[in-house]
């Protein structure tokens, strides 16, 4: 799926879809050590929602709000719209169930790059001038829309997927929620320089609600 620059709500897959994918990633990667890190980075799940943080130029969070309803936040350094002029209200027209508050928190730090939500069966944003060249959406979100790059990750030494088949049976599964830790387990192997943390996988796919609708 390609997104623009910057990003339209129609480039968006729907969210339960895109939660599927990057809570996949996030169990795949999930340690016990990561758990207890002070600051995390990579791909996780907790009970906020899902996150992701190359500890470099790029962080997101996807978070359910209820009733149909998510919120997708962050930002790439290819964001221009905090520095646009006048710089873009990235919260304009935005529903009052948003969680404006944390929102408000990066803002005011000048971290945010970016705001999607979902209701009513569509993804929405604030209005964009025209002369705004990017607002992050396709470096940062990319990865996650594409179903073909989640395939090449998933089958990646370091995720653990045993053959190209097998994240193919990963992916489909966790689409459909029916991933359960059995069928998990016996997906993946070892990644690369390090063995598999099955509590803690276990623990992710339990926060990430793959094994049921």
């Amino acid at each position: 799926m390609t997104i623009n620059r910057p990003g339209l709500p129609g480039d968006l897959p729907p969210p339960e879809v895109l939660w599927a994918r990057w809570a996949l990633i996030a169990v795949l990667e999930a340690t016990s050590a990561d758990e207890e890190a002070y600051h995390r980075t990579g791909t996780w799940v907790d009970d906020t929602g899902l996150r992701l943080d190359d500890a470099g130029c790029t962080w997101w969070g996807l978070a359910p709000r209820g009733a149909g309803r998510y919120v997708l936040y962050g930002e790439d350094e290819s964001s221009g719209c905090k520095w646009h002029q006048p710089p873009v209200d990235m919260l304009a027209g935005a529903p009052a169930w948003l969680p404006h508050d944390e929102l408000a928190d990066y803002l005011s730090g000048n971290e945010l790059g970016c705001v999607y939500w979902y209701e009513n069966g569509s993804w929405a944003r604030a209005a964009y001038p025209g002369t705004l060249g990017d607002d992050g959406l396709d470096c940062g979100m990319s990865r996650f829309t594409d179903r073909d790059d989640v395939l090449r990750t998933i089958a990646d030494e370091d995720h653990g997927a045993t053959s190209a088949r097998d994240a193919q049976a990963l992916l489909a599964n966790a689409e459909d929620h029916r991933l359960t830790p059995e069928l998990l387990m016996s997906l993946t192997g070892d990644p690369a320089g390090r063995p598999r943390d099955r509590p803690a996988m276990t623990r992710a796919l339990e926060l990430a609600r793959l094994d049921r609708p």
